[in-house]
């Protein structure tokens, strides 16, 4: 073990005896009391030296054995001591990667300081990259999503939408004006490489030849004739995996028309209820920016829990949707470039931390925030008992119950 106090949290003395570690509420920890000698040890923790070192140059300050060990078991529980080298074989080898490590060293710093064990970090970042996860849209929202979501480290992401790309489709985060023209998919998955911090590693199914068609961070298996598959077509090998290739870990739902985020089409979603496949959405309609609900399925509300608690408040309801669903649009979007470019960072870092093993506050909720004030808004979307996810039966229920309570105000 080589400890290191972890660099990301900054230190300062909040008096004589008492060190504090980070500077915002969130993370800061303060551990006291702390001796002259016992602050001058803490210098020593910066990752080069092992605990038979470190023991030694304790006794140079008379600090005794048992008091180093309980300050390294203090500092370890407080979640301020890190260790790369104790992270594990596929950690090693990310590490071993500097032009990879180069671009994720703030990524890598930010999961040290919510990932309280040593070497917790380079663990999900490894993971990160063993992760699938499928963007439906490439839009000012989705290719942002999609951009954000491979230059953090996630192996291979893959986008869905058809078309060309157009004008307004560009954004800084997302299509370049140079790909005005091109299919979407494949400006996508130009654009998916160019963000990655280096190659995914790559898969191979038992041919051979699995990771020559799904491609690495590209947007996933073609048909014969060019183009992405139809989602009838694609939903079980995309959803379960195949030879090759993992299953899906996320899907996130960010069409160009933000009329199928803020109400979402109940069909679309049936086939990641019915496989479990965890779905995000997010999108942006007439100014106004929508991130969730986070579906967790059989344990959050869906689709179809939201279209009929929304038809119990307004009977009104169905007859507006299908009016709206069924006109046809020429006019470009209401898609402000920065409320686009909010919703796609917000939607990115609340699938990030799903991936990573939280549950964000968009479990189960959606936030929704209209320009020109941006005050971000929450609003449950609990199961519905006529559903037929059968999420509020029992333990769907119970499971619902145990996610992150929502909130009533973000700040924007």
């Amino acid at each position: 073990m080589y400890p290191m106090l972890k660099p990301a949290l900054r230190r300062a003395w909040r008096g004589r005896n008492t060190v504090q570690f980070g500077v915002t509420p969130a993370h800061a920890v303060t551990l006291g009391p702390v001796d002259i000698a016992t602050g001058s040890f803490l210098e020593l923790l910066d990752g080069t030296r092992g605990l038979p070192l470190l023991h030694e140059e304790a006794r140079a300050l008379d600090l005794p054995e048992r008091h180093v060990n309980l300050l390294l078991g203090r500092l370890a529980e407080a979640g301020l001591l890190d260790d790369p080298r104790s992270a594990g074989p596929g950690a090693d080898a990310l590490r071993r990667r500097v032009e990879v490590m180069d671009r994720q060293r703030p990524d890598v710093a930010s999961l040290s300081v919510v990932r309280p064990d040593p070497g917790g970090s380079l663990r999900q970042m490894a993971a990160r990259r063993a992760m699938r996860v499928q963007v439906r849209g490439a839009g000012r929202v989705g290719a942002s999503i999609a951009s954000v979501l491979s230059g953090a480290g996630v192996g291979q992401v893959e986008v869905l939408d058809g078309g060309r790309a157009e004008p307004w489709d560009v954004a800084p985060g997302g299509l370049p004006p140079a790909s005005v023209g091109e299919r979407r998919d494949v400006a996508a998955r130009q654009l998916v490489r160019r963000s990655a911090p280096g190659p995914a590693p790559r898969r191979t199914g038992a041919d051979g030849a699995g990771a020559g068609r799904t491609g690495t961070n590209g947007t996933g298996p073609e048909r014969p004739g060019g183009g992405p598959a139809t989602a009838g077509a694609r939903a079980g090998a995309d959803l379960a995996g195949s030879a090759g290739q993992p299953g899906l870990s996320l899907v996130v739902v960010a069409p160009r028309d933000g009329l199928a985020v803020y109400a979402p089409v109940v069909d679309t979603a049936g086939p990641w209820i019915a496989s479990g496949t965890p779905h995000l959405y997010a999108g942006v309609i007439e100014a106004t920016g929508l991130v969730g609900p986070l579906v967790l399925p059989g344990g959050t509300g869906c689709a179809g829990c939201l279209e009929l608690h929304r038809a119990d408040r307004d009977p009104q309801w169905p007859r507006m949707l299908a009016q709206w669903r069924s006109g046809r649009r020429e006019a470009a979007p209401a898609c402000d470039l920065a409320l686009a470019t909010a919703v796609a960072g917000l939607a990115a870092a609340h699938a990030l931390a799903f991936l990573d093993g939280d549950l964000p506050a968009s479990t189960g909720t959606r936030w929704e925030a209209a320009l020109p004030l941006l005050d971000w808004r929450s609003e449950p979307i609990g199961p519905h008992p006529e559903c037929s996810c059968g999420t509020a039966g029992g333990a769907g229920r119970e499971r619902a119950s145990g996610g992150v309570p929502a909130q009533d105000t973000m700040a924007g």
